[in-house]
């Protein structure tokens, strides 16, 4: 029987004596290093089924190895040398490093821009399907609230379901600060430090979600402040959301005459140009801060940089004659 090149013939059961250097080490983590290039899901898998055995008995991922253990590593199609890493598992390691808090009812991470929240929309997978990758055993994670596919910044995950219930309670009050910087265009006035407008959601032929000011949408209210000028040129504002509508801060800066930056469904083409000439390739919207009250009657405050392009867009901006 020939074997397609594409796909190697499987390796048999291994048995891997655990050398002194190893001892200590959680068996998930030795086995990421040992089945190099075989994706984490499937490592997980092979553990929760009991196909990984140490001295012949089953064990859970979290168990610490001892020098002189006996492991049974069954066997697993590893990738070729060549052959290119699953695209996801590079998405799972950025996803993995964006977190900037977790304990054991919450992660939240500086997700970041073009990446969706969740899949959909001809995404088969966005940064929830993502985190149930990486933790397997949290069974209840669930996205708290949602940022658009190009927005940046701080967003939260829900280990279980009293944090997902808590949080959501808090959001509907008014427990939550959440707080946006946004580069926008011209000069915004000092004085203009709120815009309420009603949005009314519409869905376009092609799918689409637009989101316009309409006497007959949901109320809708963003406090704003300046937070530095570029000349008459651009601005960068903080915008706190007050009410949690679809595009809430991309239309209400619209609608205050002046659009977000490379922002291709509200924003101005050659607006949108020019700070793409200066390496500014994505939209510039950044949730940078966020304030949360914890069940436990403690507060969690956590801010989150911007990433690189943003910065040195900036910089270029600074410079900008």
């Amino acid at each position: 029987m020939r074997h397609d090149k594409s796909h190697p013939p499987t390796p048999g059961v291994r048995l891997v004596e655990v050398a002194p250097e190893f001892a200590g080490q959680r068996i998930d983590n030795f086995l990421i290093t040992y089945l190099k290039g075989v994706p984490k899901t499937l490592i997980y898998r092979i553990l929760r089924k009991g196909e990984v055995r140490v001295n012949k008995g089953r064990i859970k991922p979290e168990y610490k190895l001892q020098a002189g253990d006996v492991v049974r590593v069954p066997p697993v199609r590893v990738p070729e040398r060549d052959e290119p890493v699953p695209v996801a598992q590079g998405l799972l390691q950025r996803l993995e490093a964006a977190i900037v808090h977790e304990d054991k009812g919450l992660i939240v991470l500086n997700k970041p821009a073009g990446i969706a929240v969740h899949g959909g929309s001809g995404l088969s997978f966005g940064v929830i399907e993502a985190f149930r990758q990486l933790r397997p055993d949290a069974k209840e994670l669930e996205l708290v609230h949602r940022l658009d596919r190009d927005t940046s910044g701080l967003l939260m995950i829900a280990k279980k379901r009293s944090m997902l219930r808590h949080l959501h309670e808090q959001l509907r009050g008014d427990g939550v600060d959440k707080r946006y910087m946004a580069l926008v265009r011209g000069n915004w006035p000092t004085a203009q430090k709120q815009v309420r407008a009603p949005l009314l959601k519409s869905n376009l032929r092609s799918g689409e979600r637009m989101v316009e000011v309409n006497e007959e949408g949901k109320e809708a209210l963003t406090l704003f402040k300046v937070l530095r000028r570029f000349g008459d040129f651009a601005t960068m504002v903080e915008a706190r959301p007050i009410t949690g509508r679809t595009h809430q801060i991309r239309v209400h800066a619209l609608h205050a005459g002046h659009c977000i930056a490379g922002d291709p469904k509200y924003g101005d083409e050659d607006f949108s140009r020019e700070i793409r000439d200066l390496g500014g390739k994505r939209l510039f919207l950044h949730a940078y801060a966020l304030t949360v009250p914890l069940p436990d009657g403690g507060e969690l405050k956590l801010e989150a940089p911007v990433d690189e392009m943003w910065a040195k867009t900036v910089e270029r901006l600074l410079l900008a004659p």
